[in-house]
């Protein structure tokens, strides 16, 4: 008919396209804007949460990072330890100082076994705990790092060692307690891997097992580092904490909320495990735009390697 207006189909389509977009973008901005991670230690402490270090980003050890990718999964690889690697770095100088908070911390400790756990995945709590453990036994005391992430730990990679009768091993009495520490490249420095990747990590921890090779541990080490998964990936940690000391948790600067702490503090609280505090890692200058470089990017589904 004349004078009727037919829509232009192409223009209806590109402002639905371009609205789409918009009302993207304002979403992920509304989602960054109340969903913030964690920029200053004082944030924790306000809430009455110690904070035992604050441990920034290493440009040495981005530097020296690499990732391999197998089957389109990220792999955290690594070439050598940064407390060997390059002693002076601001990072390692925040883990000493984390070492001289525990030393006193510890002397009241049930034991010398000393739980690392951490708020989520990929957040560097691996590398603050090897790199703690390579330190401390730098004052020439013996120590034994545990690695209880049965699913995907990766310490015998970050150590150098190999991954052969490990802890699922010794769990599964396939392994001696005794026999069980691998040296590594760092003298006083043993470590006892993660082992082949079990159907069932939380039970074998529950096992009388376990707690025959943290008492072994305890007596034959001046310190036993334990390695546990995220507490809100799964419930490993609550686990392991019964049987140590002292518990500090990780959280990574800008990436965990307060809210993901406080839960994560709430769900030990319900297990009977005080957590001693705090470690914030990975800290960095807001100018220098480091935030989407990740350490440790891992997915949590059990790995058969």
């Amino acid at each position: 008919q004349p004078g009727v207006l037919k829509p232009k189909k192409g223009l209806i389509i590109l402002g639905a396209i371009i609205l789409g977009l918009m009302l993207s973008i304002v979403g992920v901005l509304l989602r960054s804007l109340f969903n913030r991670g964690i920029e200053s230690p004082q944030v924790l402490e306000e809430h009455g949460i110690s904070v035992y270090a604050s441990i920034p980003l290493s440009e040495w050890q981005k530097a020296r990072d690499s990732v391999k990718t197998i089957k389109g999964i990220k792999r955290y690889k690594q070439s050598l330890l940064l407390a060997v690697g390059n002693p002076t770095d601001l990072a390692i100088e925040a883990i000493r100082s984390l070492r001289t908070s525990l030393h006193f911390a510890m002397m009241q400790a049930q034991n010398n076994v000393l739980m690392m756990t951490g708020v989520s995945p990929s957040i560097g709590k691996t590398f603050v705990c090897a790199n703690l453990a390579a330190v401390i036994s730098q004052t020439n005391k013996r120590v034994l790092l545990i690695d209880c992430d049965m699913r995907k730990g990766y310490t015998h990679e970050l150590l150098g060692t190999n991954n052969v009768n490990g802890l699922s091993e010794i769990l599964i009495g396939q392994g001696d307690i005794t026999t069980a520490a691998k040296p590594t490249s760092i003298a006083k420095f043993d470590l006892i891997p993660r082992g082949q990747v079990p159907p069932n990590p939380s039970e074998l921890l529950m096992s009388e097992r376990f707690a025959e090779l943290v008492n072994w541990a305890s007596k034959n080490y001046d310190l036993v580092l334990i390695d546990t998964p995220p507490i809100l990936a799964v419930t490993d940690a609550a686990i392991v904490g019964r049987h140590v000391g002292t518990t500090l948790m990780v959280a990574r600067y800008a990436v965990n909320t307060l809210k993901e702490v406080e839960t994560s503090l709430s769900r030990f609280e319900q297990n009977g495990i005080p957590v001693k505090g705090v470690i914030l890692n990975s800290i960095f200058r807001r100018a220098s735009a480091y935030q989407d470089y990740g350490y440790y990017e891992y997915e949590y589904k059990s790995d058969a390697k």
